[in-house]
């Protein structure tokens, strides 16, 4: 009998360990999400010349580039704040899948779009696991 004690206690303590693990992971991954949108809606703001010269390539006007680094900063925020994280998750994803098709048209590489739209799912899948469960009802 005593020796089932420490087996409860050693997996509730890992239960546990695991579970602050994953809400860091979830959290740094955000961190470096939010960090790269940020510097993407700053630099929308503030073009230098060879910005504003691939922006004129791409046919896109500086006031709609601007435009776009205001949905950017406010989806950051919405997915950056726990109470409505999965709404920013899903605007994040939809933006980027916006990206990837600008990416596409313009025959720009795709790899920087699918990797941070990759990033996003995973912290979403980590720190919100209600929307990793309904996800799996309708898979």
């Amino acid at each position: 009998m005593y020796t089932v004690l420490p087996d409860i206690r050693t997996m509730i303590e890992h239960k546990l360990t695991s579970n602050k693990a994953a809400k860091i992971t979830g959290w740094v991954i955000t961190a470096i999400v939010a960090l790269l949108f940020i510097s993407s809606a700053f630099f929308k703001f503030f073009p230098n010349e060879q910005g504003l010269a691939q922006v004129k390539a791409m046919g896109i006007e500086l006031s709609a580039f601007q435009f776009l680094g205001v949905i950017e900063l406010i989806t950051i925020a919405l997915y950056v704040y726990p109470r409505t994280g999965v709404l920013g998750s899903l605007l994040l994803i939809a933006y980027l899948g916006g990206v990837m098709a600008t990416h596409l048209v313009v025959h720009q590489p795709l790899v920087i779009p699918i990797v941070l739209q990759v990033l996003v799912w995973i912290s979403a899948a980590i720190r919100f696991p209600e929307l990793t469960a309904r996800l799996r009802k309708v898979f």
